[in-house]
Order: structure tokens, then sequence, then C-alpha cells
């Protein structure tokens, strides 16, 4: 009999298809972490160029030109097309992301409830992370394609351009809902991939980072945008783009 029941469990095993099979489902855990990490680093890189403009128009326009390869120009100016291609490269690692994280997502609401008594009568830390993983990924699936496609069709970038899009094509409104959202997204990603691969020991301590962490990108952020909306109250229609002294 024990010669019999060892067949079902390969026939079992080699039944299962997609990313329900073990080896299919170890490697979409892998692709998932891979590109969280990248978008979570690439997210605190992101604001922190942003966040330029607090030193002012000229300090952000010499960023920008940077990035956009100027060292590469004789005049300095950098190529809006690079833009356009970082943009669509980012947009494509998003989607990869997100078809490997929507594995996990609850898709019934007996789950939901499950996750919810859970977290009532197990009022675990990462358990609460998770959540508002699930949350925060879900209002990412459609905020980060507008930015993203905004940034391919309209990839002018300047002190005054970006202004312009933020104050008077009110993109603000996006940016308050999508800086909370990804910024909570990237930072406890980050901790959750440290945590499930075993790259820190200290749980603890690298959560309390996590948080200080979550505090300041969100600090520099909302200064940001800020910054930009001060400069576009004072802007005259049509924007004359930023040219340095």
């Amino acid at each position: 009999m024990e010669s019999q029941s060892l067949p079902a469990k390969n026939n079992n095993v080699s039944a299962a298809k997609g990313f329900s099979h073990p080896i299919w489902a170890a490697r979409a855990d892998s692709l998932q972490s891979i590109s969280g990490v990248l978008l979570g680093l690439f997210i605190i890189a992101h604001l922190h160029f942003e966040s330029s403009i607090l030193l002012g128009k000229e300090a952000f326009y010499h960023v920008v030109q940077f990035l956009e390869g100027g060292i590469f120009s004789e005049t300095g100016h950098g190529y809006p097309l690079l833009t356009q291609i970082f943009s669509a490269f980012m947009l494509v690692v998003v989607m990869i992301h997100a078809i490997f994280a929507l594995r996990r997502f609850p898709t019934q609401i007996g789950q939901w409830r499950a996750l919810r008594q859970q977290m009532h009568f197990l009022p675990h830390e990462d358990t609460k992370i998770w959540f508002w993983q699930m949350v925060t990924g879900f209002l990412l699936f459609f905020l980060v394609p507008v930015h993203l496609f905004t940034m391919i069709m309209n990839p002018e970038i300047g002190p005054h351009l970006s202004a312009e899009r933020v104050y008077y094509d009110n993109v603000w409104i996006l940016y308050i809902l999508l800086l909370p959202a990804v910024v909570v997204h990237a930072v406890f990603g980050l901790y959750r991939v440290c945590v499930k691969w075993g790259l820190v020991q200290q749980r603890f301590a690298l959560l309390k980072f996590a948080k200080v962490l979550l505090v300041y990108l969100m600090i520099i952020g909302i200064a940001s945008l800020v910054a930009y909306i001060v400069i576009g109250r004072t802007l005259e229609l049509p924007v004359i783009p930023f040219v340095p002294t």
C-alpha cells in the first residue's frame, strides 16, 4: 500500500500548475522580493532627488540635468527622452511586482473577515504591516500608472515646469494620495523583505528604523510638494522654463 500512495503524491505535485507549484511559487516569491527592493530603493532615492527643490530652483535644475545625462551634452542640458525611457522601465517593474504580489491578495469576503479576526485576536505588529501593505498596494495599482504615464507623455522636468504641473494641472491632488501610500508600501516592504529572507536578525530594531525612515520620507515629501505649490503660485501662464543664472 505504501508503494501505491507515493505515486499519488507525486501526481498531486506534478498536477500543480502555475504559481501553485512549489518551484514556481518560490521563483515568484524571489521575483516579487527583487522587484519590490528595486522599487523601494528607487522611491527613497526619488524623494531625495525631488527634495533638492528645498535647496532652491537652481539646485533642483542641476539635479535634473545630471539625471537626464546633461554631462554628455555640449550645452549641459539633459535629454528628456531618458526620463521617458526610465519611466517606461519602472512601469514594467511595477506591473511585474503587482502580478506576483496579487497571488497573496485576499479575493473573497471570507478571507478579509478571517484576516480582520486574526488582527483583532492576535494584534501582531507584522500582521498589521502586512494588512497595510495590501491596502497601499491596492491604491498604488491605480495611482502609480497615472503618474508614470504622465511622465512618459510629458517628460519635461524643471523648477517651473514641475511646479506648473503640480499647481496649475492640479497634480497635487494625485501626489497627496500617492505620497503616503508609496512611502508606507516602500518602507514596510523593504522591512518585510529583510525579515523574510533573514537579512537582519534584530527585527524590532529594524522595525523602529523603518518607522523613523517613514516619518522622515513623509516630511521631505510633503515639504517638497509644498515648495512646488508655492513656486507654482508665483508663476504666470504660459510658464517659461527656468534658466539658471
